[in-house]
């Protein structure tokens, strides 16, 4: 028995690594050790999610949050090492592009332990973004590259990056196949707020490009506050973007506030919406698996294909191209090419191989 230890500590992680954690449950030859860095960690974006996505509670939770992007991910490496030297897996498997990300695969490339990313290859070519840098160290960093698109794919070969590389599809697809018949049992939310089905818009802002920049935030809030004058729109608010606005004056008014909501509330939300603002990355492909147009609120995206498709589009540009349908985030079966991709791999000795030297 192979034992992986998966390293999540944000939202997106939780969805992307519910899909896996189901498919490891399923194979006979994995066991998974799940591992909280601790990220987001109050009850609303976190113990839900494991609730609802019926994801098992973390065997280890580090508790380490606040502090700037180095601050955080400094305090995270350490706590990390001490999980995998008692632990000793087989291989490390990080998510995404957070601060928990970068701090996973760091800290298992130090001890010689073979890293998976799970979304590999993404980028919007934006350095500015601390996402984009912690993208681009955790796949130079990793053994296994697991590739949502073809975009992906070709990113990481114009860095060199050839070797351990597979597009799987989107394992976020795997999970919104999961969560839409759970959400149906969450129509109240749309009576909570006084909605009616394709009759509203959500939001969400939380990145720290959108948050920490004053004029910028302020910016994205006139934006949506002038498409408030269209339709309803549901602003979930970050804690991070609620802090930034107390401290900037920045109000709501016109705008439907609440707090974070629940992955299945948040799927019956977006599913029934007329149209998704965001800065997320993991939200407009959620938009498109439930065909909903997105507009980003930046000025780039790492989902170019959502953009090409006809699906999404920055908020600088006035409408959308032709719209098709976008096959290579698979059929929802990224999850089981990824168990068997780690099965082979671990197969092969060489993870064993990189331990020893």
């Amino acid at each position: 028995m192979y034992k992986i230890l998966s390293v999540v500590g944000a939202r997106p992680q939780f969805i992307k690594a519910a899909a896996v954690s189901r498919a490891i449950r399923r194979s006979s030859r994995l066991s998974e050790v799940m591992v909280h860095t601790g990220q987001h960690f109050d009850e609303d974006m976190s113990d839900v999610f494991f609730e609802q996505l019926e994801i098992p509670p973390p065997a280890h939770r580090l508790g380490v949050h606040g502090g700037s992007h180095g601050e955080m991910t400094g305090r995270m490496l350490p706590a990390v090492e001490r999980v995998l030297q008692e632990e000793k897996p087989d291989l490390v498997l990080v998510y995404g592009d957070t601060n928990t990300t970068l701090a996973g695969a760091l800290a298992a490339a130090k001890l010689n332990q073979s890293v998976g990313h799970v979304e590999a290859g993404l980028r919007s070519f934006n350095r500015r973004m601390p996402e984009e840098i912690n993208r681009v160290l955790t796949d130079h960093l990793s053994s296994l590259l697991f590739c949502p698109t073809e975009t992906a794919v070709t990113n990481l070969d114009a860095e060199g990056i050839t070797r351990g590389v597979a597009q799987v599809g989107d394992v976020m697809y795997d999970c919104s196949l999961f969560a839409a018949e759970r959400s149906r049992s969450e129509d109240g939310v749309l009576d909570r707020f006084g909605l009616g089905e394709g009759q509203y818009g959500v939001a969400t802002v939380h990145r720290q490009e959108s948050t920490d920049d004053a004029a910028k935030l302020e910016r994205i809030l006139g934006y949506l506050k002038s498409e408030s004058g269209r339709r309803p729109i549901v602003f979930p608010v970050h804690p991070r973007t609620r802090q930034a606005l107390a401290r900037n004056g920045i109000n709501l008014e016109g705008l439907i506030e609440c707090s974070p909501l629940g992955y299945l509330e948040m799927a019956s939300l977006v599913s029934r919406a007329a149209v998704v603002y965001t800065d997320s990355g993991g939200l407009q492909k959620e938009a498109y698996f439930y065909r909903v147009p997105c507009v980003t609120l930046r000025n780039e995206t790492e989902w170019v294909e959502t953009v090409q498709a006809g699906w999404n589009r920055l908020w600088s540009v006035e409408d959308y191209l032709p719209r098709t349908e976008i096959h290579q985030y698979g059929e929802g079966d990224a999850a089981g090419k990824i168990i068997a991709m780690l099965e082979d791999y671990l197969d092969s000795g060489i993870a064993a191989a990189g331990r020893a030297g």
